[in-house]
Order: C-alpha cells, then sequence, then structure tokens
C-alpha cells in the first residue's frame, strides 16, 4: 500500500483502520471494482468485513481524492483509484467485460465540445458502450454502419 494514501487520510482527520486499508488495496487489485466486487475481494481476507463498511469507506476516500467512480452500467458505481492516468471506461455490453482508452484520445471531443458548445466535460466519468474485440459481431456491425 502507498504510504501517501495514509499522508492524505491523515491530512484529512482519518486514520487508515484495517478496514480502509483492504478497501484500497482490494480496488488497486481490481482496477475497476463494484462496492459488490470490492466486498468479495476484501472479504479474502476479512470475513467479518460487510457491505456497508465499504461503501462507507469508499465514501471518505473519494471525499480525500484517492479514488473516483463512474457509472459504467445501470448498476452499482465502478471505483477506481485516482494515481491511475485519467481514462475512458469501454464497456462490452455482450460480455461485461471494462478496459480503458487513454484520457488523451478525447482530446479533440473535448476541444470541440469546449469550442462549439461551451462545455466542459470530465472524461474520468466517461464510459462507452459496445463490443470488445472477443464478442465483435452483429451489434458491432450494426454500430459500424449507423456512424
Amino acid at each position: 500500500m502507498n504510504s501517501d494514501w495514509d499522508q492524505r487520510l491523515r491530512e484529512h482527520g482519518f486514520r487508515i483502520t484495517p478496514q480502509r486499508q483492504l478497501v484500497l488495496e482490494a480496488v488497486e487489485r481490481l482496477r475497476h471494482g463494484t462496492p459488490e466486487e470490492i466486498l468479495i475481494e476484501v472479504q479474502r481476507t476479512a470475513s467479518g468485513v460487510n457491505l456497508s463498511t465499504v461503501y462507507r469507506t469508499l465514501e471518505v476516500l473519494e471525499d480525500v481524492g484517492l479514488i473516483t467512480h463512474a457509472h459504467i452500467g445501470h448498476g452499482a458505481p465502478t471505483y477506481h483509484a485516482v494515481d491511475e492516468e485519467l481514462h475512458i471506461h469501454l464497456v462490452c455490453d455482450t460480455c461485461g467485460r471494462v478496459s480503458s482508452a487513454p484520457g488523451e484520445i478525447a482530446k479533440s471531443f473535448v476541444e470541440q465540445l469546449r469550442s462549439d458548445h461551451a462545455f466542459v466535460t470530465d472524461i474520468s466519468h466517461m464510459a462507452i458502450h459496445g463490443e470488445c474485440e472477443s464478442c465483435f459481431g452483429v451489434l458491432g456491425e450494426d454500430l459500424l454502419r449507423s456512424i
């Protein structure tokens, strides 16, 4: 675990408890995880941790800027560490796989939104839905034809 996390929590008046450490480590290992997925990962080490503890911990960690979330689907938000490079979430609607594309790929899109619509966007919460290479099929062909 990164000692900067401990310092960041202390600067905001929080301690690094065993539960917070386990949740931080789970988020880091999973790279993108829902609270339920994070709970399963945490319970591999500490079976006594429950979902409400995970939710409270995620809220604290997000408030101090250690993690952030994106709404990738219709369910619970997906959390990831802030120290990762800025990225866009790519969500396969067939298999559910979540991967990342570098934020730089959206630079011209973001600049055009700003110049044409006077709108500045935060791409860290962006999720693009489609099909991954493994699932590319009918949906992918239909999407390509619609552009």
